[in-house]
């Protein structure tokens, strides 16, 4: 079995900046750390953290770690900007099968639209949000548009204590 933790990337300021530049606001920082103790509180910390290189998705990755005390391998790909559903599965496709849990934190509609499909609804992911799926798979190659997931929980940051 592995499992597949989907984060939002936190709430970001909208500025002149390029896109993949802009800088998280200060409640995107709140909720970032929200996320890093549930994570440590529900004892869910995974053995890769992978994450668009954008700025906003980096920076929630470092307030996740700060809160959560997550200290295994951390990685940021180009490639998860702006990625579609297919090309998010192809990335987790790629990954080695001695990752039995992975955060992938990125962006919507990406997000959403590779969530949908793994367990059969579609689930709103607010920024911040947190969504976990438990998948009947062996291998992360074996993940497909017809692998089918357990929704086991979705966390959204306004619901979680400070």
């Amino acid at each position: 079995m592995k499992t597949l933790l989907i984060l939002r990337h936190a709430k970001a300021k909208t500025s002149d900046a390029d896109d993949f530049d802009r800088s998280l606001r200060k409640q995107g920082k709140r909720d970032a750390r929200r996320m890093g103790r549930l994570l440590r509180d529900e004892n869910m910390l995974p053995d890769l953290i992978v994450s668009s290189s954008a700025e906003r998705c980096r920076k929630t990755v470092e307030h996740v770690i700060q809160d959560s005390g997550y200290r295994g391998e951390t990685r940021l790909s180009g490639e998860l900007y702006e990625a579609n559903a297919d090309s998010l599965r192809e990335f987790l496709r790629k990954l080695s099968d001695e990752v039995n849990s992975v955060v992938l934190v990125g962006h919507n509609p990406g997000l959403e639209e590779l969530l949908e499909p793994l367990v059969g609804a579609y689930t709103p992911l607010s920024t911040s949000a947190l969504a976990k799926i438990e998948l009947t798979i062996d291998s992360w190659r074996a993940l497909s548009r017809d692998t089918r997931g357990h929704l086991a929980s979705v966390w959204q940051p306004r619901e979680l204590e400070d």
